[in-house]
C-alpha cells in the first residue's frame, strides 16, 4: 500500500511541475483514462495526447491532494482542490479568456506491476462551466 500511494503522489508532484514526461513514466503502456463525464481512451500515446491538449487549454496546479489505497495497494482514490486557468478554447466548452477557478476534483486508479493502468478522473463539469461562463 505504502508503495501505491507514493506512486499516486509522485504522479501528482510530476503534474503540479509540469513535467509530462514524469507523469507519462508512471503509467501503463495499455493504461486506461476514464475522461471526466466522457469516454474511455486507451494507451499511452492516447494519454500523451490527451496531455497535449490540456496543456494548451488549462494551467492547473492541485492543492491539498489526499490519496488513499485499499489493503493490497492495487486501488488507490484522491481527492484534491484544482485550482487553475481557461488558457485556450477547448472543444464542446465555453470560450476561453484567461478564467479562474477552483473547484474539487477526485480520481480513482487501478495499479499494475507498480504502474498506473487505469485512470478515472471526476469533477463537476457544470461547476465548472458556471465559474468560468460567470453564470
Amino acid at each position: 500500500m505504502p508503495t501505491s500511494i507514493a506512486l499516486i503522489e509522485s504522479y501528482y508532484d510530476a503534474f503540479n511541475r509540469g513535467d509530462w514526461e514524469a507523469m507519462l513514466g508512471h503509467l501503463a503502456e495499455d493504461v486506461a483514462h476514464d475522461i471526466n463525464q466522457g469516454h474511455r481512451e486507451t494507451g499511452l500515446d492516447t494519454f500523451r495526447r490527451f496531455l497535449g491538449r490540456m496543456n494548451r487549454c488549462y494551467r492547473e496546479r492541485l492543492r491539498d491532494i489526499s490519496v488513499m489505497a485499499n489493503a493490497d495497494g492495487s486501488r488507490v482514490a484522491a481527492e484534491y482542490v484544482v485550482h487553475g486557468e481557461y488558457l485556450a478554447d477547448d472543444e464542446g466548452l465555453p470560450p476561453a479568456r484567461g478564467q479562474r477557478y477552483v473547484l474539487p476534483g477526485g480520481a480513482f486508479f487501478d495499479i499494475r506491476d507498480g504502474r498506473i493502468a487505469r485512470v478515472t478522473n471526476y469533477y463537476n463539469l457544470q461547476d465548472w462551466i458556471a465559474q468560468v461562463t460567470g453564470a
